[in-house]
């Protein structure tokens, strides 16, 4: 569908522009969303257009979490910084619970989606990742790598060629972001602070 091909490239572009340290990256996703929205809805699938209405609500609350935060980068960017441990804890418990209840959810449902664990893992997955982007937090690229490791093979082996590529070069845009966060937020963390800066 001409729709589902448009809503993922606008996809990708956001994931480029976010490894940009973009405040660009949440319109994109925004409208990457509502283009998915209609793509699941003409395809009939509950599931998917539920999950895209939660992205678009991520991506809102994202957007205006970077504008709020792009002042505290000398670029004019939005900072970014690696989680603390509690953060990770939390992260990684959300995660896994709301993991659980997804697929209890598909599993029960089951016209909500063909795969339920897989679907419900990619799903929490992304909300994560995009939570994590949307703190400036270098983890959101490991959560989109985990979420790619279980994308990939699943696309594809449910006949999705067109999403199957889309996720090989989502995984190659993750690596390569999560090399320039990580080198970014180390040559950040090494700066002294200025006297009578804020720390």
């Amino acid at each position: 569908m001409w729709s589902d091909m448009i809503g993922n490239t606008i996809g990708l572009l956001a994931l480029a522009l976010g490894w940009r340290r973009s405040i660009w990256t949440w319109p994109a996703q925004f409208l990457s969303g509502v283009i998915l929205v209609a793509a699941y809805a003409s395809a009939e699938l509950a599931g998917g257009v539920g999950k895209q209405f939660l992205v678009i609500g991520v991506a809102l609350w994202g957007w205006r979490q970077w504008t709020r935060g792009r002042q505290q980068a000398q670029d004019g960017s939005i900072a970014i910084r690696f989680a603390s441990w509690k953060e990770r804890g939390i992260l990684l418990a959300g995660t896994a619970v709301g993991t659980l209840a997804v697929g209890a959810l598909f599993t029960a449902v089951p016209s909500l989606s063909w795969n339920p664990w897989p679907d419900a893992y990619i799903f929490v997955g992304t909300l994560a990742a995009m939570v994590a982007q949307a703190r400036g937090l270098v983890e959101f690229w490991f959560a989109w790598l985990l979420v790619d490791l279980v994308g990939v093979p699943l696309a594809f082996s449910s006949g999705l060629a067109f999403s199957g590529l889309v996720y090989v070069v989502y995984l190659a845009l993750v690596l390569w972001g999560m090399r320039d966060w990580w080198l970014r937020s180390r040559a950040a963390a090494s700066q002294p602070v200025m006297e009578g800066a804020p720390a």
